[in-house]
Order: C-alpha cells, then structure tokens, then sequence
C-alpha cells in the first residue's frame, strides 16, 4: 500500500481559530498525544512570532518522541534583505528543529498587494532561503501559499514559484488553498498539472471556507499527493482547516492507503477529545468518524436494523477509530432502541421490563425530559427499574438565598441538610449563583462519607426553556455534564424551578458516579 505522510499544524495553525489557545505545556501534551498517534510530522509553531512557541521548541527537545518529527514555520526571508541577517530566519535556526517549513507567496496578487515587492524578488526570496535553511542541514517543507487562487490567476507565475523552489533543494513542495476557495475539480485538474511540472514530493494544504478542505484534501491525494498537512478536529482560522480526524479514516478505511497502523487509528477519537479538552472548547458532537453521534441511533426502525445487522446504518464500525456506537433513547425510540440499550448495559432481554422502561422514558419525554443527552440519568433509569439502584443519601432539605447589597455586589449561599446511613450532615456554602451554591454545598455534605466525589468535577451546565409560552413560569430543562479522571456523563432534571431541575440532574451526577465507583 502506498504511505500517505501525516503532517499537524493544530499547534500552529490550528491555534489561530477563534476561541482556541494553548498554553505552553498544552502543546507540549499534544504533541506527546498527536506522536503517540503516529502523526509523522508535527509543527510546533513560530518562533518568531511569539516566546511561547520559541520555548516550545526549547522544551520539546527534552521529551522524547518515538516516531514524530518537529517542525519549526516561518517564512521566506524579506525583500531586499540578507538571509542570514533576516530576524525570521535566525529564530528558525535557534529552534534546532530538524524540520523548517516555509511559507512562500505563489499568487502575484499577494507578491504585489501585500508583500508590495516585485515579482523577481519573490523569486529570490524563495530561492535564497531555500539554499540557506538547506546548508544548515534543515529538511525544508516549501508551504506555496495560495497556490491555487495564484494559479487561476498567474499560472506561468505560480508554476515558477515552485520550480524555484524545487532548484533549490526544496524537500516537499504544499500546494495550499489558503483561501479555501477552491473546489474537489479544480484542485484535482491544477494538481494534475502541477505533477507533470515538477518531479518532487507534493503536499497539500487546505481551509474549509467552503466546507470542502477535506474534500479538497482527498481530491489532492487521488491525483497522486503523498504528503497531507491538516489539523486536529479541523481547528483554524475562520472556518479552520482540513480535519485530519475524518482524513485518516478516510484515507486508511476507503482508500486503503497506509497513514496509521491498526493502533494508530484506535486512539483517533482519544487523541480528538484529548484536544478538545485541552483546548477548552466543547467537542462537536455530529463531527464525522470521532463525534459522540457520529454512529448514534435514535429512531426505533434503525436501532432495530443496527441490533441485527450493524452495517445496516453504519459506513464503517466504530470500533476502528476508538469510537463507539450509541442507541440514544427518546419518544421515536420503539422497543428494539430500549432493547439494544439494555444490551449495551448488559441487562437480560426482559419484553415486560422493555415495555415498562419503553413507557417511563416516553411519559417523561413528554414531560420536557431528554433522555438522548443525559444517558447518565437513563442508566439511573433502568437500574431502577431492575431494583439495582442505590440511595446513598437522604435529602432532609435544602435553600438557597441570593442577597443584593447596596455596593451592587451579588452574594448567594446555599445550605444542605441530608442523612446518610442514620447520620445528618447539615453544610453551607457560597457560589457565584444558587446552582453554583448548591452544587457546593452538596459535595461538602456528602464528601466526609463518599471521599472520590472529589474527583468529580461539573464541566458544562446547560439551560433550556421547554414552554415559551408561559415565559417565567415555564418548565426547564437543565443538563449537566460531568467527569472525573476516566469518564464523562451527562444527567438531566426538569421542573417549573430552575433550581429544582439542577438540584434534579445534580443528585443523578453524583449518584451515577457513586455507582460507578
């Protein structure tokens, strides 16, 4: 099979998306996590740009990665300026990365209107740092920025950029639709051309303006492209990248050409949510091949055809990339979506018990409830109804009191009083609201007699109005989400009280952990 090299910029480019940031030892971790993966390249970021990538490159030297090479980016030297003196590329070489991937305007357009240089310059300029970055011993990657909009523009140009690049001993040679412009044709017709131009390795690089960056990527790779530079999870600018977790699946399991062994693509979903998390940004659950619904099945006739036959409704298993599949429970579900979840959960097939399960779910569906987001609290569900659930506390009572002072500042605090095997635990404590308040006081009651709630840590807290209609007297329903060091579940309560439906989902989160321990 033919190798297809894997090339991750998420901690460069991926890092310029809005409402992403990583710290220098969140890079560090993803790249440990994007190695293990078997990504065989990995840009670390600009040294010129920032101290934080520079120390990047500092710190990456001590940690040792088993099959990755880093890869330091800056650009071709500056118009009218010495190569050796230029303060870009001295940085490149102070990262004493290996690897140094160069920018380099391929659209005249950009050579005149932002680089505001001639275009023989530009030529220079990529030939001269080229040559230089090459006797220093450095495997240059020769990014050709906005290669295809310079192409339809300039062709004669835009070719001769990358012939100067490949004279002066470029290693690869990116084609990129930096614009993410382009579409599947066009980039398979200008990449057809450009291999009958030039001899040597050729890369591709592509945004997703148009949502076509994996397409694009993909069309790339069956014109003859070996060389793939994407991100993880499709994070960039703008719209982002090309996502590398649908390209490797793509290219591995419909292609089949090689990119990640058997172990590599088990951990593709891991490595996905890894940087999610990382990130602090909530995963996209309907995100191909890694996300929580990429194989989850809601409505009673696809749940009934995955249990008997799962490429029924499924492309590929889930199990190929790390993922797993989901029968999600809601008023469509029919008997064979309570079945296949009870299968998941190991539960005996019982038809009275399905039914039974099958009408509790729709009569509180119907209520505002929402099974298909909070399993956590459906888990809790059945094992009810099995009398294999636990009560690990007594609740005796709780308040909650938001005060307003005349300086403006806002105080609330929240007391609980619960009974635990005979034993009354009355605790209080302040939060930045009463659901804060209460989640607060709780643990505190409970964690003298369950200590590994402490692992247990709320990352995200949703509120939805279920009637309109009755504006502020209308039923929420409130889902909270929940993890501690192995898993993350998700619990749901619903009430005409906003704090009744949190203090609802709230005792589901901690009894499921309690449970599960």
């Amino acid at each position: 099979m033919n190798k297809i090299v894997l090339y991750d910029t998420t901690l460069r480019d991926g890092s310029q998306g809005e409402g992403v940031s990583f710290s220098l030892q969140d890079k560090l971790g993803i790249a440990i996590k994007l190695d293990e993966l078997g990504i065989d390249y990995i840009e670390g970021g600009y040294p010129f740009s920032n101290p934080k990538d520079a120390s990047f490159f500092m710190e990456i030297k001590n940690v040792r990665l088993r099959h990755a090479k880093i890869a330091s980016f800056g650009s071709t030297r500056k118009a009218n300026t010495k190569t050796s003196q230029d303060p870009n590329i001295i940085s490149l070489i102070k990262a004493e990365t290996p690897v140094v991937t160069i920018v380099a305007k391929s659209w005249d357009f950009q050579v005149s209107n932002v680089l505001r240089t001639t275009l023989d310059e530009n030529l220079k300029m990529v030939a001269e740092t080229v040559e230089f970055l090459k006797s220093k011993n450095k495997e240059v990657i020769l990014d050709a920025e906005h290669f295809f909009d310079g192409y339809k523009s300039n062709p004669e140009y835009a070719l001769k950029v990358i012939k100067v690049g490949q004279e002066a001993g470029s290693d690869t040679i990116v084609l990129c639709d930096t614009n993410g412009g382009s579409l599947p044709p066009e980039i398979a017709e200008i990449v057809k051309k450009v291999k009958n131009t030039i001899s040597m390795p050729i890369g591709i690089h592509t945004h997703n303006d148009c949502d076509l960056a994996v397409a694009n990527t993909i069309a790339a790779v069956e014109q003859g492209v070996r060389h793939v530079q994407g991100t993880t999870n499709g994070f960039g600018e703008r719209c982002g990248n090309a996502d590398l977790c649908s390209i490797i699946p793509i290219l591995a399991l419909k292609k089949g050409l090689r990119c990640l062994d058997e172990k590599g693509l088990k951990k593709l979903t891991e490595v996905s949510r890894y940087v999610y998390e990382v990130a602090n940004i909530l995963p996209r659950s309907n995100q191909p091949f890694v996300g929580k619904s990429a194989f989850a099945h809601k409505g009673g006739l696809h749940a009934d055809a995955v249990r008997k036959a799962k490429a029924s409704y499924e492309h590929i298993s889930p199990e190929k990339i790390g993922n797993e599949r989901r029968i999600l429970i809601s008023e469509l579900s029919g008997g064979a979506s309570v079945l296949a979840k009870i299968e998941k959960y190991d539960i005996t097939h019982d038809r009275k018990l399905m039914k039974h399960i099958l009408t509790q779910v729709q009569d509180l569906e119907n209520k505002g409830y929402q099974f298909e987001a909070a399993e956590a609290s459906f888990e809790l569900l059945v094992k009810k109804a099995l009398g294999r659930h636990r009560t690990f506390f007594d609740l005796e009572g709780f308040s909650t009191t938001v005060e307003k002072r005349e300086n403006g500042a806002i105080n609330t605090i929240a007391t609980v009083k619960i009974k635990v095997d005979g034993v009354e635990e009355l605790t209080a404590s302040e939060g930045d609201g009463p659901v804060n308040a209460l989640d607060g006081a709780l643990r505190k009651a409970l964690e003298r007699f369950y200590p590994s709630i402490k692992e247990m840590q709320l990352v995200d807290y949703k509120v939805r109005v279920i009637e309109p209609q009755k504006g502020t007297a209308a039923k929420v329903r409130v889902i909270i989400q929940s993890r501690d060091h192995k898993d993350l579940w998700s619990t749901v309560g619903v009430s005409e009280n906003i704090v009744e439906a949190s203090w609802q989902a709230l005792v589901d989160s901690i009894e499921y952990k309690l449970l599960k321990d």
